[in-house]
C-alpha cells in the first residue's frame, strides 16, 4: 500500500492521537468546536463504513455539497477511504449546476448539507444513477437519511481498501471563471504531491497553526492546509470573513500561518488605516506568515501590508486546480524585493514559458507558462481532446502568459483569454490593473477590452472605490498618465468588481454586463 492521504491521517492518529486536529469557529454564533486527530480518523473510519454498507467501492464516485465545517472534512476523507472519487461541489452551484456536475460524474451517492437540500430536490428524478442521499443537519428531506443517524450506528473499523498513488482519487470542477466548469481527475499521487510542495514552500511543522477561510470544495486552501496535515499540524476552520474574526481567530487560537485572498487583506488593512481595528487588541507575535494566491496579486496590497507587519514573512502562491492547486511557482519566503512576481518553480516542480509553437521564448519575453511536476492532473474527464490541448509531453499549459526576469523570477502577464489586443498592441490587464491599485482611494479594480471598430478593442476598467473615498474619471485619467498611452484606459466604470468564491475577477460577467456601454461613456 502506497502512502496516500488517507494513510497521512491515520499515522496522525497513531502518533498523535490526543493532540487537536481542528478547530471549527463559527462567530457570528459565538461557537466553537474542536476534535482531536484520533477523533478525525474515527469519524471518517465511520463514514466510510457507511458508504461501503450502501455499495459504494473503488472506483465510484461520490458528489460532496457542503459548507465548509469540520464535517465537510470528516466526509472528504471518509470518501477517500473507500477507494471512491470525491466530487466536491462549489456551494453557489444552482441545481442545474449539480445536474451537469452528476452528468458528468455518474455519482452512486450524494452527501450535503441540509440548506442544499431544495437543490438537491428539484434534481433528484433526473438522477437515475444516484442511490442514496446523506444529509447533515436537523431538517432531514423525506428522501435522505440522516448523518447524525448512520453515523451513530457506524463501525469505526478501517476498511481492507488498498489504495495506491497511481488510483484516482477526485473528481474537480474548475472555479468557471470562463464558461462550463471542467471536471478535472486528480490521483493520489497529485494529492501528496500537494502536502510535499506546500510543506516545503512554507517550512510547516507540528508547533503551526494554520487558518483556514476559503471554501473546502477549491484546491487552493485545502492544500494549503495540506502542508501542516501532513506533519499533524492544527487547522482552524473560521466560518464567515471580516477583518475582526480574521484577528481574533489568529490571537485566540495562536495561529502562526494564514492564507487570504486579496480582498480580505484588503478590508483588514482598510479597518487599520481608518483606526476601527488596532493591532495592539490582538496577541499576534506568533503569527509568522501570510501568503496570498488565487490571483493576482497588486505589489501595493503587499507594501501596504508591510507597513503594518514589517517582520511577518510572505508568499504569493500561483497554481490551478490542474496542477493540485497552488505552489507549482511561488515568490518564496525571504524575497519580498520580488513583489509583483509570482516566483520560481516550487518544490519539485519545473517551469517554462513558451511560444505559440512550444518552443522558449527569450528572457524578459512574454508567452505561455506551462509547468510539470507530480501535481500535473490525471486528465479533463471525459474529455481526451481538451486533455490533448492542455496536456502535452507531460506539460501542463496553463493559459496564463507569463515572463521571466534576469534573476529567474517568472512575473504573471495576463490569462492568455484576457489579453486586450488594441490597435495592435498587446495589453495584458493585470498591468493596467496593478498601477491603478497605486493609487489609494482604490479599492479594487478590473481591466477587460470592450470592442471598437478603429482599434478592434480599446482598454476599460471598472473601478471600486474605497470606503469612505472619492474618485472622478478626470482623478483617474490623470493618475493613468504614468502608462503608456496605449495602456490607458478608454472607459472608465465605477462600480462592483465581482470575484467568485476563490477571489479570481469574474472578466466574462463584466465584459457581458459593460459591453454596448462604451458610447455613453466614451472618453
Amino acid at each position: 500500500m502506497d502512502i496516500t492521504i488517507a494513510e497521512i491521517l491515520a499515522r496522525n492518529a497513531r502518533m498523535y492521537p490526543d493532540d487537536v486536529a481542528l478547530v471549527e469557529r463559527i462567530p457570528a454564533e459565538k461557537k466553537r468546536f474542536q476534535i482531536t486527530w484520533k477523533e478525525f480518523d474515527t469519524r471518517a473510519n465511520q463514514f466510510a463504513n457507511v458508504l461501503a454498507a450502501r455499495g459504494i467501492k473503488k472506483g465510484d464516485r461520490v458528489v460532496h455539497f457542503m459548507m465548509n465545517s469540520i464535517d465537510w472534512l470528516v466526509a472528504y476523507f471518509g470518501i477517500v477511504k473507500t477507494g471512491a472519487w470525491v466530487v466536491p461541489l462549489n456551494f453557489r452551484f444552482t441545481g442545474e449546476d449539480v445536474k451537469y456536475c452528476c452528468d458528468v460524474a455518474e455519482p452512486k451517492l450524494i452527501v450535503f448539507d441540509e440548506e442544499f437540500a431544495g437543490r438537491i430536490d428539484s434534481i433528484k428524478d433526473k438522477l437515475p444513477g444516484v442511490k442514496n442521499y446523506i444529509c447533515l443537519g436537523n431538517n432531514i428531506p423525506s428522501f435522505a437519511e440522516s448523518y447524525a443517524k448512520v453515523m451513530a450506528d457506524a463501525p469505526a473499523t478501517p476498511l481492507n481498501v488498498e489504495l495506491f498513488q497511481s488510483d484516482e482519487c477526485g473528481l474537480y470542477f474548475t472555479s468557471g471563471t470562463t464558461g462550463q466548469p471542467k471536471p478535472i481527475l486528480l490521483t493520489h499521487k497529485n494529492m501528496l504531491c500537494a502536502c510535499i510542495t506546500e510543506n516545503s514552500n512554507h517550512h510547516q511543522t507540528k508547533d503551526d497553526t494554520f487558518v483556514l477561510i476559503p471554501p473546502l470544495y477549491h484546491t487552493g486552501s485545502k492544500m494549503h492546509w495540506f502542508g501542516s496535515f501532513i506533519v499533524g499540524g492544527k487547522g482552524i476552520l473560521l466560518k464567515g470573513v471580516s477583518p475582526e474574526w480574521t484577528l481574533e481567530a489568529i490571537s485566540e487560537e495562536q495561529a502562526t500561518i494564514i492564507f487570504l485572498l486579496v480582498p480580505w487583506a484588503q478590508d483588514i488593512l482598510l479597518k487599520l488605516d481608518s483606526g476601527e481595528i488596532k493591532l495592539e487588541n490582538y496577541k499576534l507575535d506568533q503569527w509568522r506568515l501570510m501568503h496570498i494566491g488565487a490571483q493576482p496579486v497588486p505589489p501595493a496590497l503587499i507594501k501596504h501590508w508591510k507597513k503594518y507587519f514589517p517582520n511577518m514573512q510572505y508568499d504569493t502562491n500561483f497554481g490551478l486546480s490542474e496542477s493540485t492547486g497552488p505552489g507549482c511557482v511561488h515568490l518564496g519566503i525571504g524575497n519580498e524585493h520580488k513583489i509583483g512576481a509570482i516566483g520560481k518553480p516550487g518544490f519539485n516542480w519545473e517551469a517554462r514559458i513558451v511560444d505559440e509553437n512550444g518552443n522558449d521564448v527569450k528572457k524578459g519575453e512574454a508567452g505561455e507558462l506551462i509547468v510539470r511536476g507530480d501535481g500535473v492532473m490525471r486528465e479533463y474527464y471525459k474529455n481526451p481532446e481538451a486533455t490533448s490541448r492542455t496536456i502535452i509531453n507531460g506539460w501542463l499549459y496553463t493559459g496564463d502568459m507569463a515572463r521571466e526576469d534576469e534573476d529567474g523570477f517568472i512575473w504573471l502577464v495576463d490569462r492568455k483569454k484576457d489579453v486586450i489586443i488594441t490597435g495592435g498592441e498587446n495589453v495584458f490587464p493585470v498591468e493596467v490593473e496593478d498601477f491603478i491599485h497605486t493609487n489609494p482611494n482604490v479599492k479594487d479594480v478590473a481591466a477587460i477590452g470592450l470592442p471598437d471598430e478603429r482599434l478592434g478593442e480599446i482598454v476599460a476598467v471598472i473601478i471600486e472605490v474605497a470606503p469612505g473615498k472619492t474618485l472622478t474619471e478626470e482623478e483617474v485619467m490623470k493618475h493613468c498618465e504614468g502608462l503608456p498611452k496605449y495602456k490607458r484606459p478608454r472607459k472608465i466604470f465605477f462600480g462592483q468588481v465581482p470575484r467568485n468564491p476563490t477571489g479570481k475577477i469574474e472578466k466574462p460577467k463584466l465584459r457581458k454586463q459593460y459591453s454596448g456601454m462604451e458610447e455613453a461613456f466614451k472618453i
